[in-house]
């Protein structure tokens, strides 16, 4: 028989409805049933005990007769080319599972939860186990779920189409978890890819890329005192000091070998408890191809990386954490995408989720595709990633990488090189947008959590609400006071002097955002050398220098985050290929370093005046900030209980006596920390224990003291509460 159009787009897998070809329909007065099964030698009709026809020179089978007596989902008995029996149902003879009020929210960005929609769910239709497939493609020919389980083959399993929502489904039943899967897509000019799915909860583990069908997760959380904490707590606070962690290169196992999510977090919690973190945040475990790009280029944005282990591997990590009292904040990367072949670029063959011209849709510096903010269904998978990890995995926060890079069309480009956006500006209005309507949404639905924004410049208002015309993020990452700060640091103490108000300019905007102080990965990497060795001098004092900037960093108004390695003194750059230099703890310079971060920790959390006002201008007041022929400070902080510390640092190696402060209040003062102690590793210069104030006055007012300042030291004291 000569074939109808129709039916040669079936075998070609070129049709782009073959819901009209394939499964049961009207034939005049008969019932017609059409299969294509191209490893089948032979098919029955099962439930009429009834064969099939091969058309002709196909495979193509075809059962025509009396329906009447046909269930709605009817079954089918087939032998393969190796004799082996199969049964299943048909999926074609299924309706469209899919609401269309879920398309008609994806469509307008406004569905939340699109990824209990988009992907691969195992569920039950009229109590038939099978997975639904979704994805969204609307510039493609054709879309076809392949896998393990029909030999990848193309021509098997197409999908459906649901309108103009260029949202594809299919439900093939009887198959369950564990299962790999891709979705092959044609093009409109005919190329054929094979791609992961971009809603994948599991993927396998590099270089393989398939995506892998999960089950709904049955983890049974542990979590829920601190969970309640999080929802009541007041973050603002609240002391937050965040240990910065790759998982990969954290810890590994005797032979090199990563460990799993399981392990490092019996390790991680300890060690972390011990030094008195309040938060880890983590590099991004978004599933990712390459280990060099330390998870920055996702290609998983709705799947933990399967390198340390799975879903629920990941689900234990942060149940654990929180048990033991340490929040989580995941680094999250909605700026860009790498241009992997197998992943998201020119998805359907159009520049689906990126922009179609290089100027708005392509990172020069990094070779990565940046997201189309001004495409709806893009804004909405980036929001659902977000309240993915959230909801589903219990994260604490996301810190947003490279928000700079959103926020301005011209960025790191040359002229020429970028288009302006509708008023002839270089802010990229979409990505606003976007990111006010991220933070809505995320402080909304999760309650208690915190987004933190990566923003290098100077855009207004970036932890500010959205009603007063702000982005809307929890708070921001302060890179001025870091780049000040290390700058400073990295100078001869001889010529500190010259260089005074990079300790000082910071005060001017301290209190516009409400920061973060970031020692970070950035820091320790390309070049740029380990902290340590940012310090000047032999030594000792490269060690009192950074005992004296850490100490800064913790007495300064600001959340503090400090890369990990970097709390005992690691000597070499961190190199995501191996461990950190655990062995540096058998010395005692790094040993002490590592005790000074754990009692500034606790010193932070213990003690209102550090905590409670680090978004406030009234939590702190310059002592004396112009010493700088002395390259001395001097500051104190208020708490919103009353508490008072007196901070005094003192940024070069001579030792200085009988140094007088004034003071807020009459009594004695306890010297609660002084980074010289011998404890940490220093000469133990200091004010014994504590000192009196004076009846004198200076700098303005009633009271005053003098101190012994240790070299390159700082110490903090707190009046006697009796």
């Amino acid at each position: 028989m000569s074939l109808n159009k129709a039916l040669i787009q079936i075998i070609e897998a070129k049709h782009h409805d073959p819901f009209t070809v394939l499964g049961r329909h009207k034939d005049k007065k008969e019932t017609v049933i059409r299969l294509f099964l191209p490893e089948a030698v032979n098919v029955t009709l099962v439930d009429l005990e009834q064969p099939f026809s091969r058309i002709e020179g196909t495979d193509l089978f075809e059962w025509r007769g009396k329906g009447n007596k046909l269930p709605a989902h009817y079954q089918i008995s087939w032998t393969d080319r190796q004799g082996q029996q199969h049964r299943s149902y048909d999926p074609y003879c299924f309706q469209p599972q899919l609401e269309d009020f879920d398309l008609h929210l994806i469509g307008e960005g406004k569905h939340h939860h699109a990824y209990r929609i988009l992907g691969a769910h195992p569920r039950l239709i009229d109590d038939i186990p099978g997975t639904l497939f979704a994805v969204w493609a609307p510039c493609a020919e054709r879309v076809s779920v392949i896998g393990d389980f029909n030999q990848w083959d193309g021509r098997t399993h197409p999908m459906r189409v649901r309108g103009s929502s260029g949202i594809w489904e299919l439900f093939i039943p009887q198959l369950g978890s564990s299962h790999l899967y891709k979705f092959e897509i044609r093009t409109q000019n005919g190329d054929v890819s094979n791609r992961i799915d971009p809603y994948g909860n599991q993927f396998q583990k590099r270089p393989d890329t398939a995506s892998i069908i999960l089950d709904e997760s049955t983890y049974q959380w542990n979590d829920e005192q601190w969970l309640t904490q999080r929802r009541e707590d007041q973050w603002q606070k609240r002391p937050m000091s965040v240990y910065e962690i790759h998982l990969g290169s954290w810890q590994r196992g005797e032979n090199g070998e990563f460990l799993n999510y399981r392990e490092i977090a019996d390790r991680l919690a300890h060690y972390v408890s011990e030094l008195g973190f309040t938060h880890i945040e983590l590099l991004p475990i978004t599933e990712h191809p390459l280990d060099a790009s330390w998870g920055y280029q996702a290609t998983g944005y709705f799947a933990p990386t399967s390198r340390f282990g799975s879903p629920d591997d990941f689900r234990y990590f942060i149940d654990h954490l929180h048990q033991a009292g340490i929040g989580v904040i995941l680094d999250w990367v909605p700026a860009h995408f790498p241009k992997d072949r197998h992943a998201l670029a020119r998805f359907d063959g159009s520049a689906l989720y990126e922009h179609e011209d290089p100027r708005r849709g392509e990172h020069r510096d990094w070779g990565t595709l940046i997201f189309n903010f001004g495409r709806k269904e893009v804004c909405n998978f980036l929001l659902s990633s977000a309240i993915y990890w959230l909801e589903e995995f219990h994260i604490d926060g996301l810190r947003v990488d490279a928000v700079a890079s959103m926020l301005y069309l011209d960025y790191s480009r040359e002229p020429g090189d970028w288009l302006p956006n509708e008023h002839g500006g270089r802010e990229n209005l979409e990505a606003v947008a976007f990111l006010q309507h991220l933070n809505e949404v995320t402080h909304k639905e999760q309650p208690g959590t915190v987004m933190i924004a990566e923003e290098s410049t100077a855009w207004p208002q970036v932890s500010r609400p959205t009603w007063l015309g702000g982005l809307g993020f929890s708070m921001k990452w302060n890179m001025g006071w870091m780049h000040d700060s290390l700058s400073y640091m990295e100078k001869d103490p001889v010529y500190r002097h010259f260089h005074h108000d990079q300790l000082t300019f910071g005060l001017l905007y301290a209190f516009t955002e409400n920061f973060v102080l970031p020692f970070s990965h950035d820091e320790v990497v390309h070049g740029k050398g380990s902290m340590i060795n940012k310090m000047q001098g032999d030594n000792w004092q490269k060690f009192a220098n950074l005992r004296l900037l850490y100490s800064f960093m913790y007495a300064y108004p600001g959340k503090k985050l400090l890369f990990m390695g970097c709390e005992f003194g690691q000597g070499s750059e961190w190199d995501e290929d191996k461990s950190l230099e655990w062995h540096l703890l058998e010395q005692a310079e790094n040993r002490g370093l590592k005790t000074l971060v754990s009692d500034l920790n606790r010193l932070y959390k213990n003690n209102h005046a550090l905590h409670s006002n680090e978004f406030a201008e009234n939590g702190f007041e310059w002592i004396d900030c112009h010493d700088s022929g002395q390259s001395v400070l001097s500051f104190l902080r208020r708490g919103n209980d009353g508490s008072v510390v007196i901070i005094v640092v003192n940024f070069t190696p001579i030792p200085r006596h009988n140094y007088r402060i004034g003071l807020p209040s009459g009594g004695y003062y306890h010297e609660v920390l002084n980074s010289d102690s011998a404890y940490y590793g220093g000469s133990d210069i200091g004010n014994d224990g504590g000192i009196c104030a004076e009846d004198e006055p200076w700098m303005g007012r009633d009271f005053s003291c003098t101190l012994d300042l240790p070299p390159l030291g700082a110490i903090i004291l707190a009046p006697d509460k009796h």
